[in-house]
């Protein structure tokens, strides 16, 4: 997060405090990091006492803070386009998970037999990267266009597991959208594995986060509390581990992109998968040809 700060109170020193937030079962070290924010020239104590910070697991704090973040209309911010009701073609609703990987032969594909998943799919990185195999289209059986736009099973997801299945399967599966449509992600956390916040973040793109909540999302009720005027433009979003979030944007960008958690542990488990924006129907609105000096690699 960068933060702008107008100098405009009294000259002196200011502290700040940061501390980690953690909603997960395994909690981080719980540090706390001060610093002090001085006017120029200034010489004498602090004009500021230190701040009681919220517990690192205080989720409302958490929210209250973030969502009081909006898109201010400045030079520096691109003009406000957000996605309105009757603009979204294309929802997918998506749950993040750490599950259990089915061994075989004794021996786990990844460490201690733990994957994590969108939708129940853990992805797999492929021996030649999407990219390459979507620019050159006679490459097959890299990658499918089947992602699921719902996860296989609806249950309550931040609440009892008792008797789900928490087995994954594994793939290399796409989410594909035509050019210019409007997309809407719900992003659901759940309870499977040590649960926690997911930090999820997409290449390619700026999406505006209009909607969180807690609990488990309601496709009836929640939209409505959307904001849908000055929401903030972001291309990482952290999702709550007891909630979802709601995110919008236009597909304007043909290609193949990432979209992973940003914690390295779960990314590499496989809690990541690609969105592949098909091309326009002009040249301006397709992807680049391949540049006649790009390498050619893959993985043995």
């Amino acid at each position: 997060m960068d933060v702008l700060v107008s100098a405009n109170r009294n000259a002196g020193q200011y502290y700040m405090a940061t501390r980690p937030f953690s909603d997960s079962s395994v909690p981080p070290v719980d540090f706390i990091t001060t610093g002090i924010f001085q006017y120029t020239n200034f010489v004498g104590g602090s004009n500021a006492s230190l701040i009681t910070l919220p517990a690192m697991n205080n989720t409302d704090a958490m929210l209250n803070f973030i969502s009081r973040i909006r898109n201010t209309n400045v030079t520096q911010n691109p003009p406000i386009n957000v996605p309105g009701d009757t603009d979204i073609n294309r929802r997918v609703f998506i749950t993040l998970a750490v599950n259990d990987l089915p061994c075989k032969n004794s021996k786990c594909v990844v460490s201690d037999g733990f994957a994590a998943s969108l939708n129940n799919v853990s992805f797999v990185y492929p021996h030649i990267d999407v990219l390459q195999a979507y620019y050159s289209r006679n490459i097959r059986g890299v990658f499918a266009e089947n992602f699921p736009f719902l996860p296989p099973e609806f249950y309550d997801f931040t609440g009892n597991l008792t008797g789900v299945v928490s087995a994954v399967e594994v793939g290399t599966r796409a989410i594909c959208v035509n050019y210019g449509d409007a997309v809407e992600i719900v992003l659901q956390s759940t309870q499977m594995g040590a649960g926690g916040s997911h930090p999820i973040h997409l290449h390619g793109y700026s999406f505006y986060w209009v909607g969180a909540g807690f609990g488990n999302f309601n496709g009836e009720t929640d939209p409505s509390t959307y904001n849908l005027v000055d929401p903030p433009l972001m291309n990482t979003i952290d999702v709550p581990g007891t909630g979802w979030v709601a995110i919008r944007f236009f597909a304007n960008n043909p290609g193949v992109w990432y979209m992973h958690c940003h914690l390295e542990r779960h990314t590499s488990w496989g809690m990541s998968t690609v969105l592949i924006v098909r091309n326009g129907s002009t040249i301006e609105t397709s992807i680049r040809p391949r540049p006649s000096t790009m390498p050619r690699c893959h993985r043995t």
